[in-house]
């Protein structure tokens, strides 16, 4: 497969990613750290005959996605924290009528507004839920502008398969840096489906696509097959990177940009002889659960690197048990743990 390679800020990979996907619908509205996407969007649909919309509010956008995808069409939103959590009510309606779309947070410092530097506090709302109601989303965090590109195209795929909203999970620094990319020069998307979409029922009997289930026992049947729906994404999708976990004393837990400066702190303290390894969680939801619990073998301390007050080190102390000993570094309100940092962190615990 031919590539070709250009320089590409994350933001605008993320846009040619749901592009190369067959996105051909998008509305959001604008917010930093991730207003390149949407203007990214505004060219690329008018270029290759999709519909952009820059709606009126974040709700509006969510909620023009439902349309779009009820009628059939990979759509997708863009926002940043806390437009995101003006999108929530918006998601618990896209997974309670199995709807695929695309959803992607570039997140930045909080709570409140708080500012526009990369931060990693959403973690929670991503992958618990940040809507009301028994759903989940898949949930992507890439860690490279290559990866924002690759992994948006991955999402339309899952979301189209499971007929479930697919989340990126990025940060300020992931979509306004810029690296190589490299752009395959063909794609193959894959083609679900979509018989249940509402496209007008000539010849046919309608479509009923809603998630207002009132009649008696209605709403725990529908509630009992979404459940075995995220059972079989959970045992089929999870999705990580392992490296030299087999002879390691301390292992370290990191995602997004984050597990860059982890990556680089593993090999400096390797260098130094200390054996330390790296598990990066790809998919955030489902998490990664069965490595951690196999890693425990072996190694008998963690390090889990985020930038919040600690999210994700929930579900890693959940995974490990009482097997290993886990320890935190956070950052928080836009701050970056270094490499420094990190191994500072290693040295003590070890």
């Amino acid at each position: 497969m031919s590539k070709k390679e250009i320089l590409m800020c994350g933001n605008e990979a993320c846009g040619e990613g749901a592009i190369l996907a067959g996105c051909r619908f998008y509305a959001g509205y604008p917010i930093t750290p991730q207003n390149e996407l949407t203007a990214y969007m505004a060219r690329r649909m008018n270029e290759t005959g999709g519909v952009f919309i820059q709606a009126e509010s974040e709700i509006a956008a969510i909620n023009m996605v439902f349309g779009a995808a009820v009628a059939g069409a990979r759509a997708m939103t863009s926002s940043s924290s806390p437009g995101v959590s003006l999108k929530q009510e918006g998601i618990s309606y896209l997974a309670a009528c199995e709807l695929p779309c695309v959803i992607v947070n570039i997140q930045r410092g909080g709570p409140g507004l708080g500012n526009i530097a990369p931060a990693q506090g959403d973690y929670f709302q991503a992958v618990k839920g940040g809507g009301h109601g028994d759903y989940k989303m898949i949930v992507l965090a890439p860690n490279s502008v290559q990866e924002l590109l690759e992994h948006t195209f991955l999402a339309f795929d899952l979301a189209d398969k499971y007929r479930n909203p697919a989340f990126i999970l990025g940060d300020g620094l992931l979509g306004q840096m810029m690296e190589p990319l490299q752009i395959p020069s063909r794609l193959e998307s894959k083609t679900y489906d979509k018989r249940w979409a509402l496209t007008g029922c000539s010849g046919r009997k309608p479509n009923i696509i809603r998630s207002l289930l009132l009649s008696e026992g209605a709403l725990e049947e529908h509630n009992k097959r979404l459940q075995a729906k995220f059972s079989a994404i959970k045992e089929a999708e999870v999705r990580y990177e392992a490296l030299n976990v087999k002879d390691s004393d301390l292992i370290l837990v990191a995602y997004g940009s984050v597990a860059r400066m982890a990556r680089a702190a593993m090999s400096e303290a390797r260098a130094k002889g200390m054996k330390v390894g790296l598990i990066r969680p790809i998919t955030l939801w489902p998490f990664p659960e069965k490595i951690l619990k196999e890693t425990c073998a072996r190694a008998k301390k963690f390090l889990v690197v985020e930038m919040s007050a600690g999210q994700m080190v929930e579900d890693v102390k959940l995974a490990v048990g009482d097997k290993a000993e886990v320890n935190f570094l956070g950052r928080m309100g836009g701050g970056i743990p270094s490499e420094e940092e990190i191994l500072q962190h290693i040295e003590a615990i070890i």
